[in-house]
């Protein structure tokens, strides 16, 4: 049997394709959203310090809702959870726009941001739960690789289409149409989970009762940090070359490697166990980062950026495929958990990067992110032949 077939399997069910479609349409203020709230608050305040606070302040409050969401996902379904979101969400941004004109008060803003962060809608945890219902365990790499396939496409689409709006508007306007169409998309993708067949999986366990949970936490806290790490250095070394132009192209790099990790991990079954193939793809992608604090032509930053991607994306696969062991009472917040110790890892991930840039030169970042792999490598051996505690 090969994953192809899975895939093949997975998108002729009832549904799926259309959920994969409306959930690329829903995501797309998870990339748009911080930049655009970084673009209209400082054009409303002139300070780029208070700005980049209000964006820091979305992303905090994305940290602490997956978790809610997740529970309230487990008890009472994904479709009330994504409806009530995607309301608040876009509510939230559009509050943000009206409040944010020259000479009105600053201090509702980061208040909104928090809100629409909090807000922002549980796609991607949704899909796991809905296609990982419906496949059998061998197949669900295949489901959740498509899950990140639809995340990253959408991460790497809305960007651009911002782009494209501010060029032709405002930053305001470009914001608000994103956010409109991505709730939308959300009580769209709300609805064909029904029509899909769904059943709502109502669940009540204890994200915690199997020990292993905490450990996977750490290891994907080490990976959101390999990430944010990447996301200061490659800006900082096309800088440093005096190409900042460039810093589009090694980002796509990640990302074009990322949707070829993600297809090629999902389009076989994979007989290996686990643990051992997270401990595998991560030191995979320590080794492919170390190099580049040596490495002299951007082109060859652009490869092994894009290599780094191939592993990234089916580590991140492998780790939802855990939960499915760790946590299967409780998938909802257990991935909700998963998504927090990311943030949390990318946040602690850039400032550890700044500071080994500022100390160490533009090339620093890299090894540090590559440092971080190897750790979570490391902890996910632990795993490997540890039982249930």
């Amino acid at each position: 049997m090969t994953g192809d077939l899975s895939y093949r399997k997975l998108l002729g069910l009832p549904g799926v394709a259309a959920q994969a479609v409306l959930g690329f349409l829903a995501q797309l203020t998870q990339q748009v959203a911080p930049v655009g709230i970084v673009l209209v608050t400082q054009q409303a305040t002139g300070s780029l310090a208070f700005a980049g606070a209000t964006a820091a302040a979305f992303g905090v409050g994305a940290g602490m809702g997956r978790p809610v969401q997740g529970r309230l996902m487990d008890r009472r379904g994904a479709g009330p959870v994504l409806a009530g979101t995607a309301v608040l969400h876009v509510a939230a941004l559009l509050a943000l726009l009206a409040c944010a004109r020259a000479g009105r008060p600053w201090w509702p803003l980061p208040l909104l941001a928090w809100t629409a962060g909090i807000g922002l809608p549980p796609i991607s945890v949704s899909m796991r739960i809905a296609w990982g219902a419906r496949m059998a365990a061998e197949g669900r790499t295949a489901a959740y690789s498509l899950v990140y396939l639809v995340q990253e496409t959408a991460m790497m689409v809305g960007p651009l289409v911002f782009g494209l709006l501010i060029a032709v508007a405002s930053s305001s306007l470009a914001l608000g149409v994103v956010a409109g169409a991505a709730g939308a998309g959300t009580l769209a993708f709300a609805r064909a989970l029904r029509t899909g067949h769904v059943a709502a999986v109502r669940q009540r366990g204890r994200v915690f009762t199997d020990r292993r949970m905490l450990m996977l936490l750490a290891v994907t806290t080490l990976l959101g940090a390999v990430v944010g790490a990447l996301q200061v250095g490659v800006p900082a070394l096309a800088a440093a070359r005096d190409v900042p132009a460039a810093t589009g192209l090694l980002v796509a790099a990640l990302s074009l490697g990322g949707i070829a990790g993600a297809a090629a991990y999902g389009a076989r079954v994979w007989r290996s166990r686990v643990p051992v193939r997270l401990a595998s793809l991560l030191l995979v992608l320590g080794l492919v980062l170390a190099p580049l604090a040596l490495a002299g032509p951007l082109a060859v930053f652009w490869a092994a950026l894009f290599a780094g991607g191939l592993a990234l994306n089916p580590s991140l696969t492998t780790s939802s495929l855990l939960v499915d062991e760790y946590a299967p009472a409780a998938q909802g917040e257990a991935f909700g958990w998963v998504s927090t110790a990311i943030g949390i890892g990318g946040a602690l991930g850039s400032a550890a990067a700044g500071v080994a840039g500022e100390r160490l030169g533009p090339s620093a970042p890299f090894p540090a992110a590559a440092v971080f792999a190897l750790l979570a490598a490391a902890l996910a051996a632990t795993l490997i032949n540890r039982g249930p505690r």
